[in-house]
């Protein structure tokens, strides 16, 4: 009995951080909002589901929400922010004081994101 309390509150504290990092996500432009909502409520799936319904039916976040959980889907716009963003991080990061092999490994790592995000369904 305690054991299931304590993993209770475990996925609701994730789930209470995503949340807060999608919150942020929507005023800083660097961070992004959809994808910590969407393991908010993934934890709530497990440890809270009024949160998880409460995801789900928001009227700005919750198609986006459901149209990954029901198709693996990212939206064309969404794709090319998250691109933009991507590019801009890199275009910032050759320009920094940091070792080489940062200048390269960030870069490949977000081409590789780039690539996975794009062989997503837009549906």
């Amino acid at each position: 009995m305690i054991r299931r309390s304590v993993a209770v509150t475990l996925w609701r504290v994730l789930a209470l951080v995503s949340v807060a990092l999608g919150v942020l996500g929507m005023v800083l432009p660097v961070l992004p909002t959809v994808p910590f909502l969407i393991v908010a409520a993934w934890a709530g799936s497990r440890g809270w589901p009024r949160l998880e319904t409460w995801l789900l039916e928001h009227p700005r976040h919750g198609p986006a929400i459901r149209r990954w959980r029901d198709h693996g889907a990212v939206p064309r716009r969404a794709k090319w922010a998250a691109s933009t963003m991507m590019v801009l991080s890199a275009l910032t990061l050759a320009m920094m004081a940091v070792p080489p092999w940062v200048k390269l490994a960030a870069p490949s790592m977000m081409a590789i994101v780039a690539i996975w995000l794009w062989s997503r369904p837009e549906a």
